[in-house]
């Protein structure tokens, strides 16, 4: 997971290696360059299996629920490796695996490129080698937060033990150590880094002292620090821009927040879950923003107008507002985030329950539908060539048609050993995705095994 919390992630002398920033193929960082999640490569499959369409795969030792990103024909990724005997998660969604003591094991955490066209391993950087300095649900993965690249480094982040930055030939440029902190539950951290015209922002929302931090990308050196009053969250900030300014988006617990590039707080509203996990985007000049707790009753969506300041949060009687275009309130999922494709935004529950909205008004266009399979999913939904994708942490993806009606089109499956947390990347005509013990690259006419 990129991020993604489990409950209880220019070119230099590369030539043809690299490509340029407008080209659609990269997918940099958690849900590719705008956090929307959609291709419009009409060449990518919509069906896959273990031996259908498989251009390649490539065992992965360790586990992490990071997303692989792309750029040019690299994929980066991230794993921990527990040099002792782990526990091992179980599939599907259930209640406990807190665990509150460090594992006593050695882990390693490390930085790995692959040849997009053949999977092979180009680079492997081990970044640390130590035992675990936080807690983790026994869920989550001591790489949940999904690395992030401008072409030219990729910076790798581990929550509680460090950020690290490597040129895209897998040279150490600079690293970060912050003091570990306690989270909820002992669950540990998950929101991914963001990138912004060479400064990389990253939120830690903890238990014990929460901020969001600037660095200039190139260097490490810290810009600016800005302390937020929560606790802890996993959601993956976003940079809007929108008509108005440039906004990062932070979502919350106890406050949605957005702050301008110097730190400084533009506005805030509540209403969130109490657990928050969901990546901010937007689209049609709105801002996405989605928590839903399931034990929860406010499970709210909320669509933002630009051009906010102060507190905007809605009161009781209220579904929408000068700034708020409209509100769902019992509508968002937990772990997935939402996507919009057209213009309707789809939704899908933790369980297996898919419901549609328009974009724009927040109507509600059908739902909730249970797919054949309510098992649990934890990834966050795809789309590409009209069709929606649901990947479930079984293995199983479900595509359905985009649009008005609710129309399941088949099914994909992988392996039964494959357990499936971390959110796909797409490149061109390539869909990889990631299991807990391999990434599959997939294109139409693949025969590798």
């Amino acid at each position: 997971m990129h991020r993604q919390l489990i409950l209880g992630l220019t070119i230099l002398t590369l030539g043809p290696l690299l490509l340029s920033t407008a080209d659609e193929s990269n997918w940099p960082q958690f849900r590719g360059s705008k956090a929307l999640g959609v291709s419009d490569n009409p060449d990518l499959p919509d069906k896959w299996g273990p031996t259908e369409n498989v251009l390649w795969k490539r065992d992965i030792a360790g586990r992490g629920w990071s997303s692989p990103v792309v750029w040019g024909n690299r994929v980066f990724l991230t794993t921990a490796i527990n040099e002792g005997k782990a526990k091992e998660p179980k599939k599907g969604l259930y209640f406990g695996g807190n665990q509150y003591k460090p594992s006593e094991h050695v882990h390693q955490w490390k930085v790995i490129c692959l040849n997009l066209d053949d999977g092979k391993v180009l680079w492997e950087k081990l970044a640390r080698k130590g035992k675990p300095r936080s807690t983790i649900h026994i869920k989550n993965s001591y790489a949940t937060e999904t690395p992030v690249t401008d072409g030219e480094r990729v910076y790798a982040y581990f929550g509680n033990h460090g950020l690290y930055c490597y040129s895209v030939e897998g040279k150490l440029l600079w690293n970060k150590q912050w003091p570990a902190h306690k989270t909820r539950y002992g669950w540990g951290l998950a929101a991914s880094p963001i990138l912004h015209k060479g400064k990389l922002y990253v939120v830690n929302d903890n238990d014990e002292q929460s901020y969001l931090v600037a660095l200039d990308a190139k260097t490490g050196k810290e810009l600016w620090r800005t302390k937020r009053d929560e606790k802890s969250n996993w959601a993956t900030p976003y940079i809007w821009e929108n008509k108005l300014r440039t906004e990062i988006i932070t979502s919350g617990t106890q406050k949605v927040r957005s702050y301008d590039l110097e730190g400084k707080m533009l506005y805030q509203f509540g209403g969130n879950s109490s657990i928050t996990i969901a990546t901010p985007y937007s689209k049609f000049d709105l801002l996405y923003i989605t928590s839903g707790y399931v034990g929860d009753r406010k499970k709210p969506i909320f669509a933002i107008r630009p051009g906010a300041k102060g507190d905007i949060s809605l009161r009781p009687d209220q579904d929408s507002s000068e700034f708020v275009a409209w509100c769902q309130r019992r509508a968002g999922p937990y772990n997935p985030s939402t996507i919009v494709c057209g213009d309707l935004l789809y939704v899908l529950l933790d369980r297996g329950i898919v419901a549609c909205y328009e974009a724009k008004t927040g109507k509600q266009v059908y739902g909730p539908v249970r797919l054949p399979d309510g098992r649990a999913f934890t990834s966050s939904p795809w789309a590409h060539n009209g069709k929606i994708f649901y990947l479930n942490e079984y293995g199983e993806t479900y595509v359905l048609k985009a649009g008005r009606e609710y129309k399941l089109l088949h099914s994909n499956k992988l392996l039964e050993e494959d357990m499936c947390m971390a959110t796909p990347a797409i490149s061109g005509d390539k869909l990889i995705i990631r299991t807990d013990a391999r990434v599959y690259c997939f294109k139409k006419g693949g025969s590798g095994k």
